[in-house]
């Protein structure tokens, strides 16, 4: 068992087959780290956009909501004047 463990300690890795690997990363490596820094860019860019377009406005003004709710029925003439009246004052 002594005598087994010696000569296979003697071995360099190129003689024994369990421990043959290649020499280097070789072109696959290459392109494995190219797509997995592919996916991280898109997955950030896509965890940014989806973030950013939860928090953006709509673009509308408090007042152009008031008129289309006014328009819709949803508020009476006096309630989407004295909306109007708020909304101007705040400025």
């Amino acid at each position: 068992m002594v005598a087994s463990a010696t000569v296979s300690a003697g071995h360099s890795a190129k003689e024994n087959p369990m421990w043959d690997t290649h020499d280097g990363m070789g072109w696959w490596m290459v392109f494995g780290s190219i797509w997995m820094l592919v996916f991280w860019v898109l997955l950030i860019a896509g965890a940014a956009w989806v973030v950013t377009g939860m928090f953006q406005r709509s673009g509308r003004s408090p007042l152009d909501i008031a008129q289309e709710r006014y328009a819709r029925g949803e508020l009476s003439r006096e309630e989407f004047q004295r909306m109007r009246e708020d909304l101007q004052r705040r400025g």
